[in-house]
Formats: structure tokens, sequence, C-alpha cells
């Protein structure tokens, strides 16, 4: 089979078109507070405001917006720990299509519920033993329907980067010209989109993803010129980015767009949940806190520049959101 083409700027644009009315515009926000602590300028891009709760709507709906629902009469299927599985059944929804989503047992329980209330039918599985993309298959083709990859698909990719075009309209907007764009970073569909956005309107600029530590494919990878893989599929509270290996697709982006992967630790994680729920009010989830962490724990100095972070999702448990705040979880 022939690869799928890479996706391009144009693609990007297209995307932003189709998700136009349903995804939600997210502000570019600013904290005097954070501009302090950091000693330099921060827009914040909160996609924990975005539709179902994370950017994860915006590619899921750019694919299957274009879905032939008679060539795939069993709807689409996939595999995530929460957030895309949430974009993909409301993606599916609003398409009058049926989803069946394979997630870990372990997902929070606010992901699992809302993948359910959105109408999709989840399949659970064990992180550890059992081969989630071997169980969509199975699905998908017992059933017919299409697999919607979490983040290697040109589609998925395009539409994830629509966030890095309104980023990058908005501070210009506010005269703004960010030296740096920092990413949170699974399996790398949201970080190649937005590389993509960012370097076509400043090519001078610095894109980073971040990491949690322990799993820092991506910064091995781009370190050994190959995709490497994680040792384990759990361990870590930002369920949000435990991919197994970076993309194929995503990783030819990235590998030659981003200046490179940044690791934070849970407790990293943990502060800028506290941080943004204290000072900027709003309320992230560990794996969408990643980028946050990276300036509030000096892995990245602003030096006084200007710096745009996302917050790619707020989909965090009641009860872990608490023990957090109180320092207990």
């Amino acid at each position: 089979m022939t690869a799928p083409a890479l996706p391009v700027f144009d693609d990007i644009t297209e995307a932003a078109t189709r998700i136009n009315g349903l995804a939600v515009r997210t502000p570019l926000l600013e904290s005097h507070i954070l501009n302090e602590r950091v000693s330099g300028r921060v827009l914040i891009k909160p996609e924990n405001l975005q539709r179902m709760g994370a950017f994860k709507f915006r590619g899921a709906y750019n694919m299957i917006s274009r879905l032939d629902k008679e060539h795939w009469p069993g709807g689409v299927t996939t595999c995530s720990s929460g957030n895309h599985a949430q974009g993909v059944a409301e993606a599916a929804r609003l398409c009058g299509l049926p989803a069946a989503i394979v997630m870990p047992a372990d997902a929070p329980a606010l992901k699992l519920e809302r993948t359910r209330r959105a109408g999709a039918e989840v399949i659970t599985y064990d992180r550890d033993t059992e081969d989630r993309e071997a169980i969509a298959a199975r699905i998908a083709e017992e059933r017919g329907a299409l697999f919607v990859p979490p983040y290697n698909s040109p589609d998925i990719i395009a539409g994830q980067g629509t966030l890095g075009l309104e980023l990058m309209l908005d501070a210009a907007e506010r005269g703004a010209e960010p030296g740096a764009v920092l990413v949170p970073c699974g399996g790398g569909g949201l970080v190649s989109g937005v590389a993509l956005a960012v370097k076509h309107f400043r090519d001078a600029a610095e894109v980073w993803a971040v990491e949690p530590e322990n799993f820092d494919d991506l910064a091995r990878s781009l370190k050994s010129g190959r995709r490497e893989t994680n040792s384990s599929q759990s361990g870590s509270i930002c369920d949000a980015l435990l991919a197994p290996t970076p993309g194929e697709l995503t990783f030819q982006i990235i590998r030659r767009l981003l200046s490179g992967a940044l690791t934070v630790s849970d407790d990293d994680a943990r502060e800028a949940i506290r941080f943004a729920f204290e000072e900027l009010k709003l309320v992230v989830e560990p794996g969408g806190a990643v980028a946050l962490a990276a300036l509030l724990s000096g892995r990245f100095a602003v030096n006084g520049g200007t710096v745009a972070i996302v917050l790619s999702g707020g989909n965090i448990d009641r009860a872990d959101f608490a023990g957090i705040l109180s320092g207990k979880g």
C-alpha cells in the first residue's frame, strides 16, 4: 500500500473551514502572575475549554465528517485512553454514525463516562497485557468500521493543526510573535500539526514537545533518528500522553520541524495543575498541564522572551483533582 501523503498547511486551512462552528475557537490568554513568575510573556491556548474538554475533537471531526457512510456501514472505531475517545464519540454522534471505542480499564472514570454519554460503545482492555490496536482492528473488520487513528493520520494531524493556526493568528492580532511554542505530546498528532502551522507563519519560532518522565519516546527518537518505544504503557498520572511510540507520519514531521522535546515529572504536572487552578482559574488534567509544568519547573527558560503554551485538556476526575489540589493526590 502507498503511504499517505503528509499534510501541508493548506490541509490545515481546509480543516479549519470544516470544523468552523462546531469546534470552539479557544481564546489566547495571558496572566501577569505567570509572566512575572517565569520572567517573560506567556500566551496560553486553553484547549481544556474545547468541545469535550480537549483538543482531540478537532482532528476527529475533520476525519469523520469526510467519511463515506455507505462504504463504512459499521461507522467508526478507535483506541484511546480518553480524550481521543471522547472526540471520536462526539464527532460520530454529530455525523450520525455508530462508534465503538477501545479504552483502558484504568482510564479516568470521567473519560469513560463522557465517551458513553456521547453515544459510543466502550470496550475496555488491560494496558499491560492486551493490545488495544489489535482489539480495535478486529472490531473494524467484523463491523465494517473505519479505524480513526489517535494521531497517525493526515486528516487527524491537519485537524489538530487548526489549534496552531488560531494561536498564530490571535498572537499576531495582539502584536505578539512567539519565539517558542510548547505543546504536550503523546503520539505526536498535536505537536506535528501545530508545528506545521507555526512554521508557516514564523519559521524562526521554535516548537517543543513536552512529555512525562519515563515516557520520553519522542526525545529518545529525536536523538537516535528512529522511532523509539516506551518500556511500559502505564505508570504516570499523565494518562493522555502514554502512547507507546511516535506515529510514523507524525515523526516525519516532528524530526523536520521541532527544536526538541522536554520532559517533566508527575510532581511538576501536579504543581502546574495547582497553579492553573489557583492563578489562571482553569481546570487542567495532568497530561494537559505538562507545557505549563515545563515553564514553572524551569525545564524551559523564557529569558524575557515570548512563549506560547498549549493546555491540551481538562478531563480530570473530581477525586483526583481534589487530591492534587490538597497535596494528597
